[in-house]
C-alpha cells in the first residue's frame, strides 16, 4: 500500500529531527550515486523502516535546498523495486524552496534481511555500516524453527532411495557445472547438501529422497495424490494416482501424467496457425515446487492436484507463510522449509526471490489466458487454479510485436501493467511506477489520465478499430454527438439526465462543460434553470431573454 502524500508540515517536523536510525538527509542538489540510494534503503529497511529525504542540507538547522537528481521518480521506484524486491515509495513535493525527493522505506519482511548486492547494511546512529554474522543469524531465526532442517527420529540412511539420491545429484552437477560433484558417493551428496548431518536424516532428506516404505512410517502427510476429472460431477475421479514417496522420484511421473491430457488451442496469426497448449510444463512444476517447498508438514493432508480440461487446480495444507500476501507473493520469499527449499534452488528447480512465480505470472499473460488465482486460498489452505483457456489471442500476438519492435526485454510487473491496460483494469501503485518506462518505449501512450496500448502496435496486430474504440471520442466528436441530439429531439428539447445517456462514460461535469462551449458558439440553447432546465438546438427555438 502506497503512504500517504506528505504535507509540508510533516516534513518540516522531520527536517528539525536529529538524523537517526528512522531518519536520512542528503543534498542532492545535482546529480545523486543510485548505488548510495540503495544502501541507504536498505539499512533503513532492515532498521525498521525509515525516510530517506532528498534536497535539504545535512546538518541542522535543516533548510531545503532542492534536489535534480532523479528527474523521474517512477523510473528509480522501479530500479529500487528490481534490484531490492522491496517495495520503496518516491514522492516527489515541489515547494517554492526547491524540489524535494522522499524515499519511503517500509521494514524488512520477518525472517528476511534486505541486501544491495549482497551488502547487508543496517543504521548505527548517524552511520550505514555492515550486519555482523550474529545479526543476519537473529534475523534468520525470526521466521521460526525449520520443520525441514530437524532430523526424524529413527529414520536412517536405508530409508532413502538411491535412484532419488542419484537425481538429486546429477542436477545439482548440472546445475553449477561442476562435474566433480557426480563423482561423489551418495553419503557424500547427502552430507554436502545438508540433508544427513553427523548420519541423522533431516525431514528435508525423507520429502526429497525417502522411499514409499519410508515416508509411511516417519512422515505420512508428505504425500501428493493426482486426479484427473473430465467434468465437474463428483464422485470417483476418472484418474486417481497418490505419490508418497521422495519428490526425486515422482515428479516427472506426475508432468506424463498431465501432459497425457494437454491439448493444444489454436489461434490464427496471419496466414499461419499457432498452437498454445492448455497448460504450460513451466508454469504446472512450479506451482508444484512451489506446494512441496512451502506446505506446513505439521499438518496433516495431502498436496492435492485436480487437473479438468480446462484449469488446473493446487492444494497444499498450511496458508501462505508469514508476511506472504497475495499483494507481494512476486516480490517476497519467506520459505517456510528453508533446508527443503535451499536444496532444491540448488539443483535449479527453485529460483530465488520470487522469481518462480513471476514465470508462472508472465507465462498467463504471453499466452493470453486469466492469472493464476488464489482466491481459495486461506489461513488452512493455499489454493491455486491455474486458467488453461486461451482469452486473449491478439494480446499474445501484440507482446510478440513489442519484443520484436523494442528489442527490449520486460519485467514481470511490465507485463502486468500491459495486461490490466489491456483488459482496461486499474493499476495500483506498483504497477503505477512501470508506466513512465513503458511511455517512454512507446508502448503505452497516454490520453489525459487514460492509458493505453499504442495505435501503431494495435495497427501491427490488425487490430486499428479496437485502438480507436479504447481512445474514445475526442473533444469536437463529442459534441457533435451532443448537437445531433438536440437537433432530432426537436422542440421538445431534452434534459442533462437525457444528454448523459449520448455520452455515458463521461461524467455530468464534464457533460455541462461541453454544452456550455455549445452555447458559447451558439450551437445549443438552455431554457429555464436547475430541474426544469431544457436544452434545445437553435433550430427549434426562438431565443428570449429570459430563456437564455
Amino acid at each position: 500500500m502506497r503512504p500517504p502524500a506528505t504535507s509540508p508540515e510533516q516534513l518540516a517536523t522531520w527536517l528539525s529531527e536529529p538524523e537517526g536510525v528512522q531518519l536520512e538527509f542528503k543534498e542532492g542538489k545535482g546529480d545523486f550515486s543510485k548505488s548510495k540510494v540503495m544502501d541507504i534503503c536498505v539499512a533503513l529497511g532492515n532498521s525498521g523502516g525509515g525516510h530517506l529525504i532528498l534536497g535539504v542540507t545535512d546538518t541542522r538547522p535543516r533548510r531545503i535546498v532542492g534536489t535534480a537528481a532523479f528527474g523521474e521518480p517512477g523510473i528509480i521506484e522501479h530500479e529500487l523495486d528490481e534490484k531490492l524486491r522491496h517495495p520503496v515509495a518516491v514522492e516527489e513535493l515541489r515547494l517554492p524552496e526547491g524540489r524535494v525527493l522522499i524515499f519511503h522505506i517500509p521494514p524488512r519482511p520477518r525472517g528476511a534481511a534486505l541486501d544491495h548486492d549482497g551488502k547487508y547494511m543496517k543504521r548505527s546512529g548517524e552511520a550505514i555500516v555492515p550486519m555482523n554474522h550474529h545479526e543476519l543469524l537473529a534475523i534468520l531465526r525470526e521466521a521460526g524453527p525449520d520443520f525441514s532442517a530437524e532430523f526424524c527420529p529413527r529414520a536412517t540412511l536405508a530409508d532413502l532411495s538411491p535412484e532419488a539420491v542419484a537425481q538429486l545429484r546429477e542436477r545439482w552437477a548440472a546445475k553449477t557445472g561442476d562435474d566433480r560433484k557426480r563423482h561423489w558417493s551418495d553419503e557424500e551428496t547427502l552430507a554436502n547438501a545438508e540433508l544427513v548431518v553427523d548420519g541423522q536424516v533431516t525431514f528435508a532428506a525423507l520429502i526429497l529422497c525417502g522411499t514409499h516404505g519410508a515416508l509411511g512410517r516417519h512422515l505420512g502427510q508428505a504425500e501428493l495424490v493426482f486426479e484427473y476429472r473430465a467434468s465437474e460431477a463428483s464422485g470417483p475421479a476418472a484418474d486417481r494416482v497418490a505419490y508418497r514417496e521422495g519428490f526425486f522420484l515422482w515428479t516427472d511421473e506426475l508432468w506424463r501424467k498431465i501432459a497425457l491430457r494437454n491439448d493444444l488451442q489454436s489461434y490464427q496469426d496471419g496466414f499461419f496457425r499457432r498452437d498454445i497448449p492448455t497448460f504450460d510444463e513451466v508454469s504446472v512444476r512450479e506451482l508444484v515446487l512451489n506446494a512441496v517447498a512451502h506446505r506446513d508438514y505439521h499438518l496433516g493432508g495431502n498436496i492435492f492436484v485436480r487437473q479438468f480440461h480446462d484449469r488446473l487446480e493446487v492444494t497444499s495444507p498450511g496458508g501462505f507463510p508469514e508476511g506472504i500476501t497475495t499483494r507481494n507473493l512476486l516480490d517476497q520469499q519467506h520459505p517456510r522449509n528453508r533446508r527443503l527449499a535451499q536444496t532444491l534452488e540448488k539443483c535449479g528447480l527453485v529460483e530465488r526471490s520470487g522469481q518462480g512465480m513471476n514465470l508462472v505470472y508472465e507465462s498467463a499473460i504471453r499466452q493470453g489466458k486469466a492469472l493464476p488465482d488464489f482466491t481459495g486460498t486461506d489461513d488452512h489452505r493455499v489454493q491455486v487454479i491455474l486458467e488453461g483457456q486461451l482469452r486473449h489471442p491478439a494480446f499474445v500476438r501484440f507482446l510478440e510485436k513489442i519484443e520484436k519492435k523494442t528489442q527490449q526485454s520486460f519485467s514481470t510487473k511490465d507485463f502486468l501493467a500491459l495486461d490490466h491496460v489491456f483488459l482496461g483494469l486499474k493499476l495500483d501503485a506498483a504497477l503505477q511506477g512501470r508506466v513512465p518506462g513503458l511511455l517512454a518505449s512507446g508502448v503505452l501512450e497516454k490520453m489525459g489520465r487514460k492509458l493505453l496500448l499504442s495505435r501503431s502496435l494495435y495497427q501491427e496486430m490488425g487490430l486499428p478499430g479496437a485502438y480507436t474504440r479504447r481512445r474514445g471520442l475526442d473533444h469536437e466528436t463529442k459534441k457533435a454527438l451532443l448537437e445531433k441530439h438536440l437537433q432530432d429531439a426537436g422542440a421538445v428539447g431534452a434534459v442533462l439526465s437525457e444528454l448523459h445517456q449520448v455520452l455515458p462514460e463521461e461524467n455530468i461535469r464534464n457533460i455541462q462543460r461541453l454544452l456550455t462551449e455549445l452555447k458559447q458558439e451558439q450551437r445549443a440553447v438552455l431554457v429555464g434553470q436547475r430541474r426544469i432546465a431544457r436544452w434545445f438546438h437553435p433550430g427549434f427555438i426562438r431565443q428570449n431573454p429570459e430563456g437564455t
